[in-house]
């Protein structure tokens, strides 16, 4: 069997002496939209940052691509060609749409920028519309989008999305997921999604693991956990977002 692109084994996390993560195991193959949902508070995040190096896991081991990436510096994990769009956005607010995507740009990919540049606006029509806009004066769903592209312009293996659809009109939460799974079958991109929106985010993922108090609970395809009373009665009751 070929192995996960990325797989965290049993790993540990702290912040300072209060455990956040008790041993969790997930992975996410080649080609995968994979999920991780939760309530608030749950771990997701945590998971994400320990995935990238910040903090690091205190045991256990995450392994992306057969490397041992545990305990490398974030900044060597990016060069792997993992990228991550963090939770709230984080774009540079001062920057225009254009340079928050130079920013994005792999030094290694230089050749390329222009070809990626139209990609995301292809992708994302209304970036291009605002490119010469400072990031600041999008809008939440925009500045969601900008991070997004800011993130796919790093061409990376892997696709880390931090609560891409939070605090946005389900219109354009719509069009965020939209956009994630045409990534994933035009061009096979890995995607790990933390989403709060768990209906969106198993009707979109291949597979997903249910969190709790920092641990994987409950684990399955999209279809199974959707379908499953627990997650149901947890996470999908009162209405699809």
């Amino acid at each position: 069997m070929a192995q996960p692109l990325l797989k965290v084994n049993n790993v540990e996390t702290y912040y300072g002496n209060i455990r956040a993560l008790g041993g969790v195991d997930v992975e996410c193959n080649e080609g995968e939209i994979v999920t991780l949902i939760g309530a608030n508070g749950a771990g997701k995040s945590t998971l994400m940052m320990t995935i990238c190096g910040m903090p690091q896991a205190r045991s256990g081991s995450v392994v992306f691509q057969g490397r041992d990436i545990t305990r490398m510096p974030t900044h060597e994990i990016a060069r792997l060609r993992i990228a991550q769009s963090p939770e709230g956005r984080r774009i540079f607010p001062r920057m225009t749409v254009y340079e928050n995507l130079q920013m994005g740009a792999s030094l290694d990919n230089q050749k390329y920028f222009a070809e990626d540049v139209k990609r995301i606006f292809a992708l994302f029509p209304r970036l291009q519309e605002r490119q010469a806009q400072r990031g600041g004066a999008l809008s939440g769903g925009e500045q969601q989008m900008l991070s997004i592209g800011r993130a796919l312009m790093a061409r990376p293996k892997l696709l880390l999305l931090d609560e891409p659809s939070l605090g946005l009109a389900p219109l354009i939460s719509k069009q965020i997921f939209t956009a994630i799974a045409q990534l994933n079958k035009t061009e096979g991109l890995s995607v790990f999604l933390v989403e709060q929106n768990a209906f969106a985010a198993l009707r979109l993922a291949h597979r997903g693991y249910v969190m709790v108090n920092g641990l994987v609970t409950m684990k399955g395809t999209g279809q199974e956990l959707l379908a499953n009373p627990e997650v149901r009665s947890a996470y999908l009751e009162g209405g699809h977002h």
